[in-house]
């Protein structure tokens, strides 16, 4: 990626942050264009913590404080706000057009596939293939689950929290399950990191698809691929860890060989039973 989220993404890393902290990098991730240009309050109200929480959060990237920060991210990400750019747009306009944004720094993202391969061995070769998405994420987890089932043997769809979830998901490793796929979008729901240290206790690998690799979950996370949501609106969009969802619904067909003959075997039997009008 070489946008300015990624350039701001990677001044991040490697820093260890309180989850305050990667709150605030999350949403400078997210508002990369602007953030050079906004005062510390305007960020704190932004990223809803307090204004003292930005100016340690500089400190903890190395510098005196956040006029420093703000000053090195006009000379890294020279530019204007990217209000300007959408100058004319009403706010609905503005949010497909930030979703757009999204699904480019996804296409970005994708120039290396080895880590979505590497993914879709996993899924492809664990039976059962436990999907967990719990409140904004279980449509995502739902969708995956739904289309993953016409060509693996075995998917279980974990899309609901409470003392059952991890019951299920220690069921599946005793099944032979071997790698759980997690879908986690904001808010993060505190469950969701609770179940996947289950995971990683029964020795599942965890593949995550969050909105970016400061999410809650990245540090329980084998393989982490990140897709940014659009806050544009009063509820968050996820165009892009839907798409990205599909995408590692192609590698794991690539990675597991019978997966045509499953879907034909499939479109037979709907044939045969009249399931669609098309």
């Amino acid at each position: 990626m070489t946008d300015a989220g990624a350039r701001l993404q990677k001044l991040f890393e490697g820093h260890r942050l309180t989850p305050t902290q990667r709150r605030i990098a999350h949403c400078m991730v997210r508002r990369a264009a602007d953030a050079p240009f906004l005062s510390s309050v305007e960020l704190a109200e932004l990223a809803g913590v307090s204004q003292p929480s930005v100016t340690r959060f500089a400190v903890a990237l190395g510098f005196d404080g956040y006029p420093a920060l703000r000053r090195h991210l006009r000379e890294a990400l020279p530019g204007e706000p990217a209000d300007a750019a959408g100058a004319g747009l009403n706010e609905y306009q503005q949010a497909v057009h930030a979703e757009i944004e999204n699904l480019r720094r996804l296409s970005a993202s994708l120039a290396d596939v080895s880590q979505v391969q590497r993914a879709g061995r996993l899924l492809g070769a664990s039976r059962p293939l436990p999907v967990l998405g719990l409140r904004a994420a279980a449509a995502q987890a739902r969708g995956f689950a739904y289309f993953a089932g016409k060509v693996h043997p075995d998917v279980r769809l974990l899309d609901e929290g409470g003392s059952m979830l991890t019951d299920r998901i220690e069921s599946a490793a005793r099944a032979g399950a071997s790698a759980l796929l997690c879908f986690s979008l904001p808010r993060h729901p505190r469950e969701v990191v609770s179940a996947l240290e289950c995971a990683r206790g029964a020795g599942l690998e965890i593949i995550g698809v969050a909105d970016s690799t400061f999410a809650p979950v990245a540090q329980h996370c084998d393989v982490l691929l990140p897709a940014a949501v659009g806050t544009g609106l009063a509820f968050d969009t996820a165009c892009a860890p839907m798409l990205l969802g599909r995408v590692l619904l192609e590698a794991m067909c690539d990675a597991l060989p019978d997966a045509q003959a499953r879907l034909e075997a499939f479109d037979a039997r709907a044939a045969s039973r009249g399931l669609f009008l098309d």
